[in-house]
């Protein structure tokens, strides 16, 4: 598979019709009427609210692979990326030949439209719908549940978004990728079923790695009983969890999602040509960590009660009431030594001059001047 000529046709395939976060049901349910027949489309259910949920069958492979998408409604690089693939695959190549000759794709995309309406984490019932394998107390669970256990997929790809301050160890860069084979006990045990995923991951990040360096990161793995991809891969499928993170400059993840595309579609390659099996897990282990050295806003060289400190500031987004936008409050997180951190804005001079108090834990209310200059404004944790 040759990434960089992926990348370099990847405006001939994108589906362009999605453009950022704030995608809704309708959107997605529009591509979905125009796939072609060689895209099998199924109604699996409908949300708490009555919006579908649709199952699409691709490929006549003995592999089967479920991937399923946006199961948290505020996450939506994973939709993204799987309509982008859905595009892809009607390219007649050698490698979509391929794909179709061994594997059978089954994807459900955006299981949470209801938080999708509301740019919100959680169902319309207010349940985490990823924590909700047990007791399936939302018909989503249950959809998903339902689904797996139809088609006993040997493969799973579960596609979210983490917050944007993760980062990478030792490169301390925002992790825009990271990676996960979850684990399936207390005790961390990688058993068969676990160890697949963990190969098929190392494929994943030697191929996205180079794009990318210094970008990828993987994620903790403890044990949660409640989340499906846990549960999956103690019922046999063998699950890949995908987080997309943060990027300097791509606030809506447009370039994100094509390296996410990139991960995801090496890892069906991955599992159709079975390359994987010549991996070995120390190349999974060697992924870097997530950590969290990065701020929003670093600005160094401030003078605060007598010492001379460095300034973290983070801000939460808040999504608007149409769910089509959202607006950031900005506060201070950290005051001290931050030599060791990264931002995706950094300010240091040794000329700064403050307007306004700096509060730990506070929103930011204070100006920030060199000479005469307003370098930054903050209003009650708005940036003005």
């Amino acid at each position: 598979m040759d990434v960089q000529l992926i990348l370099a046709n990847y405006d001939t395939f994108k589906a362009h019709q999605l453009k950022n976060r704030f995608l809704k049901h309708k959107d997605i349910s529009s591509l979905i009427e125009h796939l072609p027949a060689v895209f099998e489309v199924t109604e699996l259910g409908n949300s708490f609210e009555d919006r579908s949920i649709n199952g699409i069958k691709w490929g006549t492979g003995q592999t089967k692979i479920l991937l399923w998408s946006q199961m948290h409604g505020d996450e939506a690089t994973g939709t993204m990326a799987l309509f982008d693939l859905l595009n892809f695959l009607q390219v007649d190549n050698e490698l979509t030949q391929m794909l179709s000759k061994h594997c059978q794709l089954h994807i459900i995309p955006l299981l949470n439209p209801d938080g999708a309406e509301r740019l919100t984490r959680r169902s319309a019932q207010q349940i985490d719908i990823n924590r909700d394998f047990l007791q399936c107390l939302t018909p989503e669970a249950v959809i998903l549940k339902t689904y797996q256990a139809k088609v006993k997929p040997e493969f799973g790809f579960t596609l979210h978004d983490q917050i944007t301050l993760w980062s990478v160890t030792n490169s301390i860069k925002p992790a825009t990728l990271s990676f996960l084979s979850p684990a399936i006990d207390y005790e961390l045990t990688i058993d068969p079923i676990r160890e697949k995923a963990m190969l098929v991951i190392a494929e994943m990040f030697e191929a996205v790695a180079p794009i990318i360096p210094g970008h990828i990161g993987l994620f903790d793995d403890e044990y949660e009983p409640r989340a499906f991809g846990d549960n999956f891969q103690k019922l046999g499928t063998s699950t890949i969890l995908i987080e997309a993170g943060g990027f300097q400059g791509d606030p809506e993840k447009q370039q994100i999602r094509e390296f996410y595309f990139l991960a995801m579609i090496k890892g069906i390659v991955s599992i159709a040509t079975k390359s994987y099996l010549h991996q070995n897990t120390a190349n999974y282990f060697a992924i870097p960590k997530n950590n969290k050295q990065i701020f929003h806003i670093l600005i160094h060289g401030l003078t605060l009660n007598g010492a001379n400190a460095s300034v973290g500031i983070n801000y939460d987004e808040y999504p608007s009431n149409n769910g089509l936008e959202t607006f950031k409050v900005y506060s201070i997180q950290d005051i001290g030594d931050l030599s060791f951190c990264d931002a995706y804005e950094t300010y240091s001079s040794i000329n700064y001059n403050l307007k306004g108090t700096i509060i730990f834990n506070k929103n930011a209310h204070f100006e920030l001047f060199e000479g005469n200059e307003m370098i930054l404004s903050f209003q009650n944790g708005k940036l003005c």
